[in-house]
Parts: structure tokens; sequence; C-alpha cells
């Protein structure tokens, strides 16, 4: 299954993996997209970037236009949003020019750490 794990997998961990595929020559089990805080993921997967996905989620390649047929909003507006999640990686673009989503699961994985009370 190809997935995306989207999260906050702090810096460390993500030089660790970056080191250990570099030597084994293997990637890790899935494509990494990683923010530094909960709200930084939000402002690239606002509700209307996340509802564009959920439309793509299967369907192949599509047209821009077709997106925005199909989530019921303005060409340009998408072709906004649709151009902020091909930069960030998380669609692809096809050699016809149409965008596809390429993960058959997107997965959010975000922690944060606990302060005990002194």
């Amino acid at each position: 299954m190809n997935t995306l794990v989207i999260g906050n997998q702090p810096r460390e961990r993500q030089r660790a993996d970056i080191l250990r595929a570099w030597k084994t020559g293997q990637a890790g089990e899935a494509a990494r997209l990683d923010f530094e805080s909960l709200e930084g993921a939000w402002q690239l997967l606002n509700a209307k970037r996340w509802a564009i996905l959920r439309t793509m989620a299967g369907q192949g390649p599509l047209a821009i236009r077709e997106v925005a047929r199909r989530v019921g909003r303005d060409v340009r507006a998408v072709h906004a949003d649709m151009r902020a999640l091909y930069l960030s990686g998380v669609i692809d673009k096809t050699p016809e020019g149409q965008m596809i989503l390429p993960y058959d699961t997107i997965r959010l994985d975000f922690s944060f750490e606990t302060q005990k009370a002194a």
C-alpha cells in the first residue's frame, strides 16, 4: 500500500531515518511530510484542500477544472490550492498536465509531549 504519513516527527528522528535510508539504500515504509507544528500542517491542509484530496482519492488523473466542478468551487481558487498541494509533494502532475493523488492512504500522525506539573 502506498502511504503518505503527515505528522510532526522530531528533527532528530527525521535525520536518523534519512541516514538509515542512505546507508541501507532502502526508504522507510511510507513517504513522510513533517511539520514543526500541527498549526503548520493546518495551513497546508485546510478544510478546502482536504476536500480536494478526498475528491481526488482513488480517481486517477484529473484536470483542475474537473476537481473544481466536483468540489463546487471556483477554478482559480482550486488551482491555487492544488498548486500548494503539488509544491508540498502531496499530489503529482502527469506528463499530460493532469493532477493525481499518488497515495492509497494518507495517515495523520501528530503528537506532543506533556510536561509534568512541578
